[in-house]
This record gives structure tokens, C-alpha cells and sequence, in this order.
């Protein structure tokens, strides 16, 4: 027997699947689904070959006539979804990034799903996080604590402990109003297919989102204090 014909005779409550659905429509779907599957591989495909042709960083390094980098700071750009790379004032690379799913503002609470706007530094690296590779942010920055306070979100106290950890720590605690834990990172589990895809998925909480081969080259050239500004 056919498999259009075993699901004909699969019974749905009182009516069999044929009386719900005729074969021209399940050949339809059939046709669709065949063509949506081509169409996303085909975009795989053609993303592959976008990433086929970018240098390592090694290479761009040596094309810019530098033997190492000394004096690293990124410089991360919402609107042309770049990650780039200097030594000193000198573009090195540009590596393509992902941002949170709130793209037209910039974090001001927690859980707004939007990237932080200013000047960080990379305050905690860790190795074993669940995207990859994850270079925290000391967010919120005293910036942010500053425009807080005028606007009544957070207390005086809260403001001085964010000001001795921005200070003193380095890294700042999550704080329950304006949020925390923002860095740049690797995809993890999913990096073999939203790292192939031609166009930019913002996904994040807010972090910024690099492909897991990005985010080890950024390792070995950026270390706790590396400046960071976001545009």
C-alpha cells in the first residue's frame, strides 16, 4: 500500500484523513515542504561560502603588517551588526555579530531584551560557559547607575555599591533594576547553523553574539581590561 493511502485510511474521530483532506492538497503540502527545505539549505549553503572566503585573524593581523597586537579594543556597532577589532586606532578585523532581540534601544532595565549603548571593558573571561566562550561586560557602568538614580529607578545605596564594584571589583553584580550578566559570547550548540546563515538573527539577552571560531580568535587577543564602546 501507498503511504498517501495508509494515511487516507488513518481514522481522525469519526472521519477518516481522506474526507479531511484530498490528495491534491496533501500533494500541495508535500510540494511545499520539499521547497522550503531546499530553500533554507540553499541559504546554508550560501552562507558557507560567505564565511568560506573571511581571513583568520592571524592572517589579518600579518596583512596589517603587525606581528602581534599589544594594544586591543573592539569597537561593536548595532546598526552594521559588526564586532570590529583594533590595535590602537588601526582596524585589524571585522567579525560579524548578533545582538538582543530589542535592536532599537539601548538597555536601560533588566530583561528588555536590548544591548547596552557605551563605554565597557571587559571585566571576567570564562572559558566554559554554555555559548563557548563569554567575556563579560562590567554593565552597568556608572553611566548607567547615574541616569538610574536621576530617573528614581535605584536608591542611593544602590548607586554606592555599584560605584565601589565598577571601581573596586571590576565586574558589577546583577542588580534587579538594570540588569547584568551582559558580555560578548560564542552560539554554542546551534553555532553550525546560525553561524552559515547570510543574514543576522538577534537572539540574545543582550549580549553580543560572535560564532564560537569568532569568539576563540577574540580569546587570544583580549584579556581583562580590554576596552570595549558600543554604538
Amino acid at each position: 500500500m501507498k503511504i498517501l493511502d495508509k494515511i487516507k485510511s488513518v481514522q481522525i474521530g469519526p472521519m477518516n484523513f481522506d474526507e479531511y483532506i484530498n490528495r491534491s492538497t496533501f500533494r500541495n503540502i508535500i510540494y511545499m515542504t520539499l521547497a522550503i527545505l531546499l530553500f533554507l539549505g540553499g541559504v546554508l549553503v550560501y552562507g558557507i561560502v560567505l564565511n568560506l572566503r573571511t581571513i583568520t585573524l592571524s592572517q589579518a593581523i600579518q596583512e596589517k603588517g603587525f606581528s602581534t597586537l599589544n594594544n586591543v579594543n573592539l569597537l561593536i556597532d548595532r546598526k552594521s551588526f559588526t564586532l570590529n577589532l583594533y590595535e590602537d586606532s588601526t582596524l585589524i578585523k571585522s567579525y560579524r555579530a548578533s545582538f538582543g532581540r530589542t535592536l532599537n534601544s539601548s538597555k536601560s532595565r533588566a530583561g528588555d531584551g536590548a544591548t547596552p549603548v557605551g563605554e565597557y571593558k571587559i571585566c571576567e573571561i570564562d572559558t566554559a560557559y554554555k555559548y563557548h566562550k563569554f567575556f563579560k561586560l562590567n554593565y552597568p557602568n556608572l553611566d548607567n547607575a547615574t541616569d538610574a538614580l536621576r530617573l528614581g529607578w535605584i536608591s542611593q545605596k544602590e548607586f554606592n555599591d555599584i560605584k565601589f564594584q565598577f571601581y573596586y571589583q571590576g565586574c558589577v553584580d546583577f542588580n534587579a533594576v538594570l540588569g547584568g550578566n551582559i558580555g560578548i559570547h560564542g552560539i554554542g550548540r546551534f553555532n553550525y547553523i546560525l553561524k552559515n546563515l547570510p543574514f543576522v538573527y538577534n537572539w540574545t539577552n543582550g549580549s553580543i553574539a560572535v560564532s564560537d571560531e569568532d569568539s576563540d580568535e577574540l580569546f587570544s587577543v583580549i584579556k581583562i581590561g580590554t576596552k570595549v564602546v558600543i554604538r
